[in-house]
């Protein structure tokens, strides 16, 4: 028994040192590595007393399970957020991620995760501080041994690394938790030095000092409306699984737009997220910066650049309003983006069940933007700008509404059954191949109502720019696929899309392979300068 405890501690802490911190790294020959850290820690503990020896083993078991944890948090940000757990920025993110899962699985299951959660963790604490212990008494008990043992492995790491010995492409020496370290310091470095450097590219501005009556005159008189799709990316149109039934869709929608006198223009804008935090995405194309991570969110937050939703305001032509389904708390963001008002969850008048995270279908939040903003001229004489978020292909893609006839909306309780027949949310999260052609069939309805709302509402005036904000996780795109958003301008006006004749898009909703691809902070200066505005930079 004893010696059974022995060897599972040492496999215990030989796995932690050697640990990945990806999914697809997760493969049998990482484990049967040699740890340079096993090989120096035994050699340190041989030469200590038995006191020291026993505290320095509980403190560096507790380092090695916060290393552990970390390798574990990077797996998650690399499957849902295309990127590593950053130490100073992320962990506001876990917030949010309990809530994502209270709004898919429920609140019962959501707190027995948390609690199961917070369980494994302070046992993996307590496990690899007592292995610890175990394998230095280990040691010390066996002094001769242990040293020419460890001699021996140095010696075998040593000519290993030396010669590049490999099994499956994976080398015999490791160094994975010291490299995996280094890492982290560098990337709280890297993070504490951006917030300095951000703060001076933000204050400068190529339109920051540009007069209103300079501002985006080519688009007076119109009725602007830019809105973003949630996780509507490149792999919706070109992944083999998901894109068949999208670019259906998307044909299918530029014919019947072109039947209402409607045209369009698409590409492609390479966003500054993945899988997640839509907000960076929507920030990063209004705002002309790249916003790619929660401090320089917050940043340009509370900063004066000028977001392009906010030049419209400063014309003094338009009035400015926000509906966002997805925001259920106070949002003084709506100041950055120049919104005089904005109907979060709770001013739409809802009384429908909720679609999982999503706390109302797409259809029915665009009928209320009809109802309450879009049927309305503004009584000053003024055009209008909205900023629309929808949220119906928000994962985890289940249950999906339906689309219902638009004079059926009424308060939203039609959609009770659709809710109630549709897909649980726990058969779909964990499997790979329903989640994927889910999440295209909620692409498919969310550009269906959009569609179908401009179709039905829009007039000669009407002026719509929507997007992607992120591709989907990478359960669903691809651990290697692009971070890629599809973008369309559609119009009846035909000197709205001839002035971006020269952006090389595509005719229609689908942009085409080889369209041209940008960085979605690039978009809001190509846009105010393709629609007459005149640079005045303003510098910090």
């Amino acid at each position: 028994m004893s010696a059974a405890l022995t060897v599972l501690a040492a496999a215990l802490v030989v796995a932690a040192l050697v640990l990945p911190n990806t999914v697809v790294g997760l493969r049998p020959e990482k484990f049967v590595r040699i740890p340079a850290e096993a090989v120096i820690g035994a050699a340190v503990m041989l030469a200590l007393p038995r006191r020291p020896r026993v505290v320095l083993a509980a403190v560096s078991g507790a380092a090695l399970a916060a290393m552990t944890v970390l390798n574990l948090l990077d797996m998650g940000f690399h499957q849902y957020l295309g990127r590593s757990f950053n130490l100073v920025l992320d962990w506001s993110l876990l917030g949010d991620a309990q809530s994502y899962l209270e709004d898919s699985l429920g609140r019962t299951a959501t707190l027995a995760a948390t609690a199961g959660l917070i369980a494994v963790v302070l046992l993996l604490f307590a496990l690899l501080a007592l292995s610890m212990v175990r394998l230095s008494n280990l040691l010390a008990r066996h002094t001769g041994a242990a040293t020419r043992g460890t001699l021996v492995a140095g010696v075998v790491w040593i000519t290993c690394s030396s010669l590049g010995l490999q099994i499956s492409g994976v080398p015999i020496a490791s160094d994975r938790t010291a490299a995996a370290l280094k890492i982290q310091a560098h990337r709280v470095s890297d993070t504490l030095r951006d917030e300095a450097e951000f703060r001076k590219v933000a204050k400068v501005d190529a339109f920051g000092d540009t007069p209103g009556a300079q501002l985006v005159p080519d688009l007076r008189g119109k009725d602007m409306i830019f809105t973003f799709i949630e996780s509507y990316g490149r792999s919706a149109i070109e992944d083999p699984i998901i894109a068949p039934g999208v670019d259906k869709t998307l044909d299918e929608r530029t014919a019947a737009l072109a039947r209402a006198g409607f045209h369009a223009k698409s590409g492609w804008l390479t966003s500054a997220t993945y899988g997640g935090s839509s907000w960076l995405g929507h920030s990063t194309t209004m705002s002309g910066l790249w916003v790619n991570n929660q401090q320089r969110y917050r940043t340009v937050m509370a900063s004066d650049h000028l977001s392009l939703t906010k030049a419209f305001e400063k014309t003094g032509a338009f009035d400015t309003v926000g509906v966002m389904p997805g925001v259920q708390k106070a949002w003084p963001e709506q100041s950055f983006y120049g919104l005089n008002k904005v109907y979060n969850a709770f001013e739409l008048g809802y009384k429908g069940p909720k679609f999982s995270w999503s706390t109302m279908p797409d259809q029915y939040a665009l009928q209320q933007y009809q109802e309450r903003v879009h049927s309305k001229k503004p009584t000053d004489g003024k055009s209008r700008m909205s900023l629309l978020i929808l949220t119906s292909s928000h994962q985890p893609w289940a249950p999906i509404p339906k689309m219902v006839g638009w004079d059926r909306l009424g308060d939203g309780s039609i959609f009770k059954g659709i809710q109630a027949a549709g897909n649980k949310p726990a058969d779909i999260i964990a499997d790979t191949t329903r989640s994927r052609q889910e999440y295209g069939k909620s692409v498919q309805y969310s550009v269906t109502a959009l569609t179908q709302w401009l179709e039905r509402y829009g007039d000669k005036d009407t002026v719509l720019v929507f997007l992607g904000d992120h591709q989907p996780i990478a359960r669903v795109s691809g651990n290697h696929a692009s971070r890629d958003v599809p973008v369309a301008i559609v119009a009846k006006d035909p000197k709205v899309l001839d002035k971006i004749d020269g952006w090389g898009w595509t005719d229609g909703l689908r942009p085409a392979h080889n369209a041209p691809v940008w960085k979605m902070s690039s978009f809001r200066d190509r846009f105010l300068t393709a629609y007459g505005s005149t640079p005045h930079p303003k510098r910090g």
